[in-house]
């Protein structure tokens, strides 16, 4: 199963288990994040698109850690002035760990399961008090 997310003005295509660099993300390391802008989800079979998103599919990661890319030089001359400037520049990354595809089955199996879990508990409290 993959995806085609939308972050950081740009487009990636993600699978669970992936490691993507995305450019500078305000979360800290080890934490959660989730993508909501989903483009296109495949399960192998089917293909959903969305229009501009797919609705009820969301993508989820973990912020491995922050960085800074190589460094690339810019170089500016203009010719028969003397103009030389040279300048470095290393663009700021973080690097996200693919976690999980949500689809909307999932999470209604989810709510599910969980509402199942808070009815026994609840039906327990009860046979105690």
């Amino acid at each position: 199963m993959y995806a085609i997310i939308e972050s950081c003005g740009r487009q990636y295509k993600v699978s669970e288990g992936d490691v993507v660099f995305f450019e500078k993300l305000e979360t800290e390391e080890g934490k959660k994040i989730t993508f909501d802008k989903v483009i296109l989800v495949s399960d192998g079979k089917k293909v959903e698109v969305g229009t501009p998103y797919v609705k009820g599919i969301k993508v989820e990661g973990k912020v491995v850690s922050h960085g800074k890319g190589k460094k690339i030089l810019v170089y500016k001359y203009k010719a028969k002035k003397n103009y030389r400037r040279t300048q470095g520049h290393r663009q700021p990354y973080t690097k996200v760990e693919i976690t999980k595809i949500k689809t909307a089955e999932e999470k209604a199996e989810t709510k599910e399961v969980q509402a199942k879990a808070e009815t026994k508990k609840s039906a327990t409290a009860k046979k105690e008090a």
